[in-house]
């Protein structure tokens, strides 16, 4: 055969092996959601692409087959077909003994960079690209090649299921989705323009309700107003006015005895139907939902969903009041910093010189996010910014007390009665020395 034959038989192997590199790659990086989704467009060769996928031993055993029959093919057809005009080329320059080994080191070279380039590197790279794509468009030729070369493949993936069962290896193709691929695939589609960034906030703080605990939210034990069972009109119109509520728990004496709630819409009913005396009776107090502190926020959405109700006292393990929760309050942690980018509830706040005052309650997952921390040490043992500092410290706080941690220093500013209130938060490289 003459050059140009030979050329033209290794372009075909060529292209064959790139064909079969192309596939295999596609129908490997093809997404089930993005081929539910096609098949649910009414493309039924997206559906054939799941059914390959779900049962993929006979089309890699047969891509398999093909790759190393054409690149033996390839090597066999270019070593022998080229070597000769290598030969005739290089007797132009050099005829000496080591020119047959120089023909056939150039042969050599010349065939697998040629399988490397068009059979390997360029067919995957065009298959990650857009792997369903690709997927549904050769899915009917591949599934042609399966059947010719069923009766090879079968054997080969019997061998292959009699090792794989020797080791204990388990083949099943695993489709779980985590959280944290939920969350990488959304902060890349908030990198590609595709969601803003609030967005991505509230997709991520959706999935933290699953972990995140109701003290994290919950508003604390000493701030939480409330009605004693036998408050006069006049201090529930005090009470009304200065805190802007629409729930107060009604207690017996002291927080820990709660007996139920009063929401300000009965008030202002009665008030519009120009009821101006008001007590504290069974017609006039509600039921409150008592909820452990171990509950998550999730948990909670299905007991608020459940009960018909916004509104729940937490109690700890000793049955003491620890806290107060609302839907709103669930809300807020799903909406994140909505109005600003520098404040989260008026929790965390960014001075001009570039750190940051920390209300001790803030929850550990509003403190990571607005400092970029990507984690903290053993966080399953605390919930709030104060919690961490304990933890840290290994000892009741005082004003002045810090710690460094990820190139941040924590440091306390202000103490409650034991309660830190209050962190200052800068970088170590921002500290004058």
């Amino acid at each position: 055969m003459s050059l140009f034959q030979h050329l033209s038989l290794l372009a075909v192997l060529v292209l064959a092996a790139g064909f079969l590199s192309l596939t295999e790659i596609s129908l490997a990086g093809a997404r089930k959601i993005k081929l539910k989704l096609l098949a649910e467009a009414g493309d039924e060769r997206a559906l054939k692409v799941m059914a390959l996928q779900t049962q993929s031993a006979d089309f890699f055993a047969t891509s398999q087959i093909g790759l190393n029959a054409i690149a033996i093919l390839g090597g066999i057809l270019g070593e022998g077909a080229l070597r000769p005009f290598f030969m005739e080329w290089l007797s132009a320059v050099y005829d000496g003994p080591g020119a047959e080994n120089i023909a056939f080191a150039l042969s050599f070279v010349f065939v697998t960079t040629l399988f490397i380039l068009f059979s390997d590197l360029m067919p995957k790279r065009l298959a990650m690209i857009a792997p369903e794509r690709i997927a549904v468009a050769v899915i009917h030729p591949v599934l042609f090649i399966i059947r010719i070369c069923r009766p090879l493949s079968w054997a080969l993936n019997l061998v292959a299921n009699l090792l794989f069962r020797l080791f204990r290896i388990e083949t099943t193709r695993e489709d779980r989705i985590t959280f944290d691929e939920i969350s990488a695939v959304v902060e890349a589609g908030a990198q590609a323009g595709v969601l803003q960034k609030q967005e991505q906030h509230f997709i991520e703080n959706v999935f933290e309700l699953e972990s995140r605990s109701v003290t994290s939210t919950m508003t604390m034990r000493d701030n939480v107003v409330f009605f004693n069972l036998n408050e006069s009109e006049e201090g529930i119109r005090q009470k009304i006015a200065s805190y802007p509520l629409s729930k107060f728990p009604v207690c017996d004496g002291v927080i820990d005895r709660v007996i139920g709630y009063v929401d300000t819409r009965d008030i202002l009913v009665r008030l519009l139907n120009k009821q101006s005396v008001f007590q504290l009776n069974e017609s006039s107090i509600r039921t409150v939902l008592i909820i452990p502190d171990s509950l998550t926020l999730s948990e909670l959405l299905d007991r608020f969903r459940a009960t018909k109700e916004t509104f729940a006292v937490v109690i700890n393990e000793y049955a003491l009041v620890v806290g107060v929760i609302t839907l709103s309050d669930i809300m807020l942690t799903v909406m994140g910093n909505w109005g600003s980018a520098i404040e989260v509830n008026n929790q965390i706040l960014q001075r001009n010189d570039g750190s940051w005052l920390v209300d001790g309650s803030t929850p550990v997952a509003d403190m990571k996010r607005m400092l970029d921390l990507g984690s903290l040490p053993e966080e399953e043992n605390y919930e709030t910014a104060a919690g961490f500092m304990m933890y840290m410290l290994r000892k009741v706080p005082k004003p002045t007390d810090s710690v460094e941690y990820a190139g941040m220093r924590f440091e306390v500013v202000d103490v409650d009665h034991y309660r830190i209130d209050q962190l200052l938060v800068k970088r170590v490289d921002a500290i004058a020395p």
